[in-house]
């Protein structure tokens, strides 16, 4: 609640972050309405900040990945590859998908940028331990599970 009441005022204080905006003189039973308004939203969804399949761990506030208890040393873009494929644990996802959640492509270039990631992500996700979690799905995809 504010008496600063000008169109500039109300859109700088919703854009610091604010969910409403009241200006002063105001009746109660506006104010009373607004924070029923409030009450009836969804409640937020949580958001993972760990994901985990089988023996494999990433933390997503640290930017750490596990495997084993083993830290995984991964590039920036390796690791936000690798993130795309845990949210999506156990589901096909195509290259084209990754081209736009990792590289910010919205075309199907014809480039190895994908595989070329993929092959480096698995010589340190898969090649040292004995079970592989990251799959190929022939002529789709790539599908991360145990």
């Amino acid at each position: 609640m504010t008496s600063i009441g000008g169109v500039d005022d109300r859109v700088e204080g919703l854009e610091a972050g604010g969910d409403d905006y009241l200006v002063k003189p105001f009746a109660f039973s506006e104010l009373l309405a607004r924070i029923n308004a409030l009450g009836r939203r969804p409640a937020a969804v949580e958001q993972k900040t760990t994901l985990r399949i089988a023996d494999l761990e990433m933390d997503l506030l640290l930017r750490r990945v596990t495997r084993q208890g083993r830290t995984i040393d991964l590039q920036p873009r390796e690791f936000s590859l690798l993130e795309v494929l845990m949210r999506g644990e156990g589901r096909v996802i195509t290259r084209t998908m990754l081209l736009e959640r990792v590289w910010d492509f919205h075309f199907d270039p014809r480039t190895s940028v994908v595989e070329t990631h993929i092959s480096r992500l698995r010589a340190k996700v898969d090649k040292p331990f004995e079970v592989p979690l990251i799959h190929t799905v022939r002529n789709t995809g790539y599908s991360v599970h145990d």
